[in-house]
This record gives C-alpha cells, structure tokens and sequence, in this order.
C-alpha cells in the first residue's frame, strides 16, 4: 500500500493574517482540501496522513463539516519541526508496510496529478524521489556577489517520495538543522536522491502575492 503524508503546519504569518494559510479559502475552497482531493484524484486507494497541529484540528473537523468534506484521511500531531511532524505521520504506517510514501506540503494544492504519478513510479526503482524544475531567473551568490549558472540549480517541489523502509530509517537519526526537506533525511543516511520533472505551477502558498496566483490558477 502506498501513503502520503501531507504537512500543514503554518501559522500564516507571512499572509498578514489570522488564518493559517492552508485553511485560507482559493475560489471559494480551502486550500488544504484542494490539495488533498489532488491526492485522492491520483489514487483512490492512497492512504493519506494529514499532519496538523493540535490547536488546528478542531477547526479543521469543522471545516470539514461545513463545507462536506469527504476525502478519507487520518490526522497526526504536528510536531516541533517538520522533520517532528513527518515522524509523527510516519507512525500510522506499519512498521512492516511495504511501497511507497509521499511527503507533500499542504499549501501547495496545484500538483499535476502527472507530477504525483511520475513521483511514486520513479520511487518504485530509484528508491528516493523529488520533483525539480528549472531556474528562470537570473541568480547572484550573495557572498561573493557574482552571478551564478541557473543551469547549475534546480528548485525542489514536493511531493518528495521514498521507500516507506528507508524513509523510516532515516527519521531514526537524531534531528539536524540541516534537515530542511524530507530529500536532506534521507541523503543524511547514506541515500542518493534521483530528480523527476515537476510542474511550474506547483507553487508553495506563503504570501498574498502567492494566493493572488492561486485564485488565477483554479
């Protein structure tokens, strides 16, 4: 059986306002329900795992009500950090479970269901999976203030997807403030991380300009 586990941790402070940006309605529907339909779009047999404060459950359960929100999935404690969090969803898969899980961010409801096949069949072989896609603009190496080659860099999308046994091992290390994506866990043990094409508009919701995007792309 394959899983995801889907992350929504943020508080919304760069949005400038009240509500946590994954719950902050695009053409009329919460964000976090856009992603996880995406998901249940891509496999009716996904497990989805959905990572969430305690504070932000209770609210979210209403939500669910108010606006008949059906997508099955099961809820774990978010933690103190996202590597916490993604530990705390990998606990509701059997230790012996076999296949392959996702990691996604909440707030980025606008992967391509081609994105998220391309992921999981590249997972099956490569072991350790993240989606990329180009550098368009111009980049400067601020410590050296010189530009350097965008050909050389790649942006990293999720969802990032793994082996359910080696993803386990390594959210058995000792926590890193190197861990910055579930790719940087793995590769902490000893794992190569292969690149499969995303898509430009799986965007990470994080400001008002982003939402602005958003409202365009729905």
């Amino acid at each position: 059986m394959d899983y995801v586990i889907i992350v929504a941790g943020g508080k919304g402070l760069r949005m400038g306002g009240d509500i946590p940006k994954q719950f902050i309605p695009v053409k009329g529907r919460p964000v976090l329900m856009r992603t996880l339909e995406r998901f249940r779009e891509y496999s009716d047999s996904l497990r989805i795992i959905l990572v969430l404060p305690q504070s932000q459950q209770e609210y979210w359960r209403k939500l669910c009500e108010e606006y008949a929100f059906t997508v099955e999935h099961d809820i774990a404690d978010g933690g103190e950090t996202r590597f916490h969090s993604v530990q705390n969803g990998l606990r509701l898969i059997p230790d012996d479970a076999e296949g392959i899980v996702g990691v996604h961010d909440g707030v980025r409801p606008f992967v391509s269901v081609e994105v998220i096949e391309r992921c999981f069949a590249a997972a099956r072989e490569q072991k350790a999976v993240i989606p990329v896609v180009p550098v368009v603009e111009t980049l400067r190496l601020v410590t050296e203030n010189r530009n350097v080659m965008r050909s050389d860099y790649r942006l990293v999308q999720t969802p990032q997807t793994f082996d359910i046994q080696l993803l386990k091992r390594a959210n058995q290390q000792p926590y890193r403030d190197s861990f910055t994506d579930d790719a940087s866990v793995v590769e902490a043990a000893g794992q190569r991380v292969a690149m499969v094409e995303g898509n430009r508009e799986n965007v990470k919701l994080t400001t008002p300009f982003d939402l602005a995007i958003a409202e365009s792309l729905c």
